[in-house]
């Protein structure tokens, strides 16, 4: 791993971090009647604080763009789940809760979890597997998968539904990362013209849309700690099993280094839910009703 791509992937997870919690103060207070519908985000583009979460949540896209241009979506991913910490951080300023052993505990599980995962691992580039059959699986699984959820969230819309529509929505961060990597092959080895005669780069736009109003209907519906550790576990699951199913990213596999590969990304699922369900994170407000409220929270 290069020094260039850790400050990219860390600087990336920064921003997203950062941008998750402003969109989520934001979004909580929406109409609940915009619940995953394009018309939430024409609502919430009014909306300052936003915007700022969203300026910050495309800088980070960019960053981790460039991070996964410099080194495989395998080792990327583990590092962009990082998010989390700098979410808790901007909240525990809002909060002011200590972080105590919960939080600590965490942070452990999550860092080490990341470094366990790449010194284990070691993973690497390769070329891009040429099977279309073996692509499709791999982006069909996933988007079935995602859309499996989507519909389940629609039933259980302020129970399960939050965290539902995270997972689905980190599905998709994590197939628009690979399909970004791919995107980002095809313009070094054909140039502008060769990019956009393709399916990828279209097809990351329309997952980052779709992933947004996921995310914000999520935000929307229920505290920030019933969503973002689900949209940040399940984008790196995703874009792993995308990099070594199509990319050809490659990991050791012998038995001890697959034991620890595990026991990496376990810890950092573990450490991703401790710090998602730590007091820091903000409870969030009822939502108002229909319209009413709806001048105040633009405002905001």
């Amino acid at each position: 791993m290069t020094l260039l791509v850790l400050v990219l992937a860390v600087s990336a997870a920064c921003c997203l971090g950062l941008g998750f919690v402003l969109q989520q103060n934001a979004a909580q207070r929406a109409p609940l009647g915009d619940f995953l519908s394009p018309r939430l985000l024409l609502d919430l583009i009014r909306v300052p604080r936003w915007l700022g979460g969203i300026a910050l949540m495309v800088a980070g896209m960019v960053l981790g763009a460039l991070a996964l241009g410099a080194g495989g979506v395998t080792l990327v991913e583990p590092l962009l789940a990082t998010n989390l910490l700098f979410a808790l951080a901007l909240s525990r300023l809002q909060t002011r809760q200590p972080l105590g052993g919960q939080g600590w505990s965490g942070l452990a599980l999550l860092a080490g979890g990341v470094t366990a995962f790449i010194v284990a691992g070691r993973p690497r580039g390769g070329s891009a597997v040429t099977d279309p059959v073996r692509h499709w699986l791999v982006v069909g699984g996933v988007l079935g998968l995602a859309l499996l959820l989507t519909a389940c969230a629609r039933r259980a819309r302020l129970t399960w539904g939050p965290a539902l529509l995270a997972l689905a929505a980190g599905l998709l961060y994590g197939v628009q990362d690979a399909l970004t990597r791919v995107s980002g092959r095809r313009f070094s080895a054909e140039g502008l013209a060769g990019l956009l005669t393709a399916w990828q780069p279209y097809g990351v736009v329309v997952l980052g849309v779709t992933g947004l109003v996921l995310v914000q209907s999520a935000f929307e519906t229920a505290p920030l700690r019933r969503s973002l550790p689900a949209l940040t576990a399940a984008q790196p699951l995703a874009g792993i099993a995308c990099g070594v199913g199509f990319l050809g990213d490659r990991l050791r596999t012998g038995t001890g280094a697959l034991a620890w590969e595990a026991s990496g990304l376990a810890a950092v699922v573990t450490g991703i839910v401790l710090l998602g369900l730590h007091p820091a994170l903000p409870q969030g407000t009822a939502a108002p009703s229909a319209d009413t409220g709806r001048a105040a929270w633009m405002d905001t």
